[in-house]
């Protein structure tokens, strides 16, 4: 459970710390694409130690498919739409729409692994859903845009099902290749398009040395160290069990964003933050298939 915790705070920090790197619209500063690029970059080059350190086996043809998917989802399109999202809202904003990552990605596996889940988890994750779509409608009209969904809202949700198609197919090799190794390969296998992009993404123009730090911290946290706390925790404690921490994931990175971004801690942002957490944690609880009837054995079986 310490190790999932530990997982969970690491990647919470991501929200805030790809803020710093990126800026905002109005101060910008590394580009979202460099972000991108960069960190995934970052985390190949430990990956590759790694994997040479281990003298881990190449990945059979059958795994390298669901491993470039995982690398699409969680390399490539979560980071890129985080970074673009987090140009124009909070951190603490967007932790409110990924707080539903954990209810996606049950609703992914569901599908892609052909798994039933009850009714309960359905209604749940929709609730969930009409709860961000609720909180995107209001920050929109309380910063005088009308009731209207913005551009960054949508990409913080395409981040979250990216992020989720990734990690259901990263899992459908995790028994094979062992945790930590999944997400190494994934990186490693990245490098042919991550590190041509870092260099044809450089900035420019000065870059503050937090916007650094704050790209140092997701490519060796968030997009590699983060995965053998988080992984290994739940091989350890069970997936079931250590997956709850996830909960704490959305207020951890509503509470970071105070200090390293100097951003209010609002009552909406959180009352609205705790009720989706409440939809996760009840569908959550729905997401396994109920289990088969037992029927009471008659007496003439016992003959």
């Amino acid at each position: 459970m310490w190790l999932g915790v530990l997982g969970v705070a690491i990647f919470a920090l991501t929200l805030p710390m790809t803020r710093l790197a990126t800026g905002t619209a109005v101060a910008p500063q590394l580009s979202p694409w460099f972000v991108t690029f960069g960190r995934a970059a970052l985390a190949g080059g430990l990956s590759l130690v790694f994997l040479l350190t281990t003298r881990s086996a190449l990945p059979t043809p059958a795994q390298r498919k669901p491993l470039a998917i995982a690398l699409l989802g969680n390399a490539m399109g979560y980071p890129l739409l985080l970074g673009l999202a987090l140009r124009h809202v909070t951190s603490g904003h967007a932790a409110v729409i990924t707080a539903l990552l954990p209810l996606t990605t049950a609703a992914v596996a569901a599908l892609v692994l052909h798994q039933r889940a009850r009714l309960g988890f359905w209604v749940f994750a929709a609730l969930g859903s009409a709860l961000v779509v609720a909180f995107s409608l209001l920050r929109a009209y309380q910063q005088g845009n009308g009731f209207g969904l913005e551009w960054a809202d949508l990409m913080l949700v395409g981040a979250v099902l990216a992020g989720s198609v990734g990690y259901v197919y990263g899992a459908q090799v995790t028994h094979a290749l062992g945790a930590e190794r999944v997400i190494c390969w994934v990186c490693v296998m990245a490098l042919p398009l991550t590190l041509p992009g870092a260099l044809l993404t450089w900035p420019d123009h000065s870059i503050r040395t937090t916007s650094w730090l704050g790209l140092l911290y997701v490519g060796v946290f968030s997009m590699w160290a983060g995965f053998f706390a988080w992984y290994r925790g739940m091989a350890m404690g069970g997936a079931l069990k250590v997956s709850q921490t996830q909960l704490l994931q959305p207020f951890l990175s509503i509470l970071a964003a105070v200090p390293l971004l100097g951003e209010p801690l609002e009552v909406v942002t959180l009352g609205f933050a705790l009720a989706v957490i409440a939809t996760v944690f009840l569908g959550k609880r729905f997401s396994a298939p109920a289990p088969a009837p037992v029927f009471p054995r008659t007496s003439k079986e016992f003959v």
